[in-house]
């Protein structure tokens, strides 16, 4: 007799690519039928994101209410809605592994997406947006002129851009740096003196969003590590695939992660720990990587020195107490724990490292913003990631607090862009470290 539930803690196989079967058409058929059965049968996801109430409306009003009804062009909506924000095997699914039914359901529809790929069936250019390492250099050396053109005040733009790119004109796109922070910490680490003696040593892996588009983010972190008397160095050897798992590449994301995780390993081997700075690049090192080379030696050791920045934070405040010098900040502190910071699994570091800040109020969000990267810019797709992350922007409306943070940079910038009504008073997305260094007066 079937369990209701699994009472055992979840696992994740890893995902198989190159077996026969991935891709072999009536296995997949054949999968997602099953999976669609049995999360017909539960619906505890119908309030997650759009995919489920797509599927359930889809069975409902069926010839005969079920999934066998279903012609298997239908399966392509329900597919399109999923972010991959990984919340429905995280906090929803009770028949994720070990459970006998063995449901993993964004690694489903990855599954079909790679079949898609594989049959050129996925539109083009969100694929070229995901050259983010391309891009970036691109964006940065002409920081100024694409800044303005892309503005979301620049309507004459952004209406040709629409046409050209199908990028949703009334989306606030991230802005480009003057310079990477590659070079800034190139120029101006050496400036910034240790604060106190420690043993401890990390490499920042700044991602390809700081580096390019968030600059202060990384700044913040170097100098909040200093204070504390931590010896920082910085790599970036290049994007760490996300957004080309989104576009279901599985053999552009292995090729990212043994170049970048070869580099990285080479100050891991000298007793450094890795820190990322964006929620989406430490899943994919501590996680996603080991989930696609299950069988490298190099991704497992890696996996096992990765720290998200917040994470890093707490476990100095933890172990030897955080360097004296934090005040009071002008106002409360809404933090959004992202949906790839809580695929991590680690808690709300975001809220447990601010609570160090005197008299801070913090009010935490845990709901889906709804972007999941090209998704929310792209037009085909930005009313839906409006429609996901509004209730989630209400609820930081309904807190009132000054600042509103995010370890998900676009997450953030999407939810600042859905407020109204609200008390924050900065117009783009904070990261919490960017809190701490104010709070440092950094």
């Amino acid at each position: 007799m079937s369990k209701e539930g699994s009472t055992e803690a979840p696992i994740r196989h890893p995902v198989d690519f190159n077996h026969p079967d991935f891709l072999n058409s009536k296995k997949l058929d054949d999968e997602m039928r099953r999976v669609f059965d049995i999360c017909h049968g539960c619906r505890r996801c119908f309030n997650l994101c759009d995919s489920f109430p797509k599927l359930f409306d889809m069975i409902d009003e069926s010839k005969d209410e079920d999934v066998d009804s279903l012609k298997s062009e239908q399966f392509k909506p329900v597919v399109d809605a999923c972010t991959l924000c990984d919340m429905c095997f995280m906090t929803k699914c009770p028949y994720v592994p070990p459970h006998e039914f063995n449901l993993d359901f964004p690694h489903l529809m990855l599954r079909y997406r790679t079949a898609q790929r594989k049959n050129n069936e996925l539109p083009r250019m969100p694929y070229q947006l995901a050259q983010l390492d391309r891009n970036g250099k691109i964006g940065v050396f002409f920081s100024g002129i694409i800044n303005w053109a892309t503005n979301i005040k620049n309507i004459f733009f952004r209406k040709i851009m629409e046409t050209i790119t199908q990028i949703d004109k009334r989306v606030r796109l991230p802005k480009y740096n003057s310079e990477t922070f590659s070079n800034f910490f190139k120029n101006n680490a050496k400036k910034i003196s240790l604060e106190r003696p420690s043993d401890r040593k990390v490499v920042i892996y700044s991602t390809c969003f700081v580096n390019f588009n968030k600059k202060n983010t990384g700044v913040a972190a170097l100098k909040v590590l200093k204070k504390n008397g931590v010896k920082v160095e910085h790599a970036y050897p290049g994007c760490c695939g996300m957004p080309f798992l989104e576009q279901a590449d599985l053999t552009k994301v292995v090729k990212q992660a043994k170049d970048v995780s070869s580099e990285l390993l080479k100050w891991v081997d000298q007793g450094y720990e890795v820190v990322t700075l964006t929620a989406s690049c430490g899943l994919m090192l501590k996680f996603e990587w080991p989930l696609l080379l299950p069988d490298n030696e190099n991704i497992k050791k890696l996996s096992k020195h990765v720290f998200d920045i917040d994470e890093y934070v707490v476990d100095i405040a933890n172990k030897e107490g955080l360097a004296p010098g934090l005040t009071e900040i002008d106002g409360g502190v809404t933090v959004h724990n992202a949906c790839h910071a809580r695929a991590q699994n680690m808690g709300v570091k975001a809220r447990d490292m601010l609570k160090n800040i005197p008299n801070v109020k913090i009010d935490v969000v845990e709901r889906c913003a709804g972007h999941g990267g090209t998704f929310g810019v792209m037009k085909e797709t930005h009313d839906l990631a409006i429609k996901v992350g509004r209730p989630t922007a209400r609820q930081v409306d309904n807190k009132k607090n000054k600042y509103m943070a995010s370890d998900c940079p676009l997450a953030g910038k999407h939810l600042n862009q859905l407020s109204k009504d609200t008390e924050i008073r900065h117009d783009e997305a904070l990261h919490p470290i960017e809190l701490m260094a104010k709070s440092y007066k950094l």
